[in-house]
């Protein structure tokens, strides 16, 4: 199946001149969303990954779905005054404004392995941020997915910069 016909494109969103790619309509066909989650774990089965996190809020629905099929705990990283127990922060900056993320400081123990997971990857900037917090609470970043990429926008280039390998399911033309 070409999941890619199943993300849906909404013009001049969140702002004019932004083409948003809305993977809603993919989770919801039943035999997209199966495969979407089965194309990321296959190649994370060989990693010794011991947690998968996800970026808020697509990233919880997919990361909880390839932490279940891996066997490992689910890191939430949230926005920021989202969780509710002590937590480190980040403020990072968007393609259109700066916001933050926080993680609760005993989420991620020394020496976990973990896979960070979120829906898309454009500029970096949350990606880069959510990594930022998963080091400072002393684990290790062994990759980072995304359903899809908008390489015109050098995120993938900052991740792997950092030495995170990325894997992306699909990628589309620019913003």
């Amino acid at each position: 199946m070409d999941l890619k016909q199943l993300v849906r494109t909404i013009p001049d969103h969140p702002k004019p001149g932004i083409m948003f790619r809305d993977i809603t309509t993919l989770m919801e066909d039943q035999a997209g969303f199966k495969q979407t989650v089965d194309e990321l774990v296959e190649p994370l089965r060989e990693l010794d990954i011991t947690r998968v996190a996800g970026i808020d809020a697509r990233g919880f629905i997919l990361g909880g779905a390839v932490a279940h099929q891996l066997s490992t705990g689910f890191v939430a990283i949230r926005k920021l005054g989202k969780l509710p127990h002590t937590t480190l922060s980040v403020e990072y900056e968007l393609e259109y404004g700066t916001d933050t993320l926080e993680i609760h400081t005993d989420s991620v123990k020394p020496g976990d392995r973990i896979f960070l997971i979120d829906d898309l990857i454009a500029t970096g900037g949350t990606a880069c941020a959510a990594i930022e917090l998963i080091r400072r609470s002393g684990g290790t970043v062994v990759g980072a997915g995304f359903v899809i990429d908008l390489p015109a926008l050098g995120g993938r280039r900052k991740l792997e910069e950092m030495d995170v390998p990325v894997r992306t399911l699909m990628e589309f033309d620019g913003e």
